[in-house]
């Protein structure tokens, strides 16, 4: 009973301050996330290798942009890495579970 006084109570606030109308768009599917991350570290990836290769040709003089692009790929892959060991972690809990 008092927290329909309470949200009453507050009717009045949020019409007085004008509020914009929120909308929800739909999320993203777990899939489609996991997919674009895939895709994010592999772009990372295939830079890290250009710069390297750039670095080795003398296109890119800069070796400063060459081991940040490195670094970035490696640091993205290693995230990848411990993401996927704690979903397998987490399935693994799964499946030890009884019904």
């Amino acid at each position: 009973m008092a927290d329909m006084k309470i949200h009453s109570d507050f009717k009045p606030l949020a019409s007085a301050l004008n509020l914009p109308k929120v909308t929800v768009e739909p999320s993203k599917g777990f899939g489609e996330v996991l997919k674009e991350t895939m895709n994010e570290v592999n772009k990372l990836q295939l830079d890290a290798d250009k710069s390297v290769e750039d670095l080795a040709t003398g296109k890119n003089k800069n070796i400063h942009e060459t081991m940040i692009s490195i670094s970035k790929a490696d640091l993205a892959f290693r995230m990848t890495m411990q993401v996927r060991n704690k979903v397998m972690d987490a399935y693994q809990e799964v499946m030890r579970m009884s019904v």
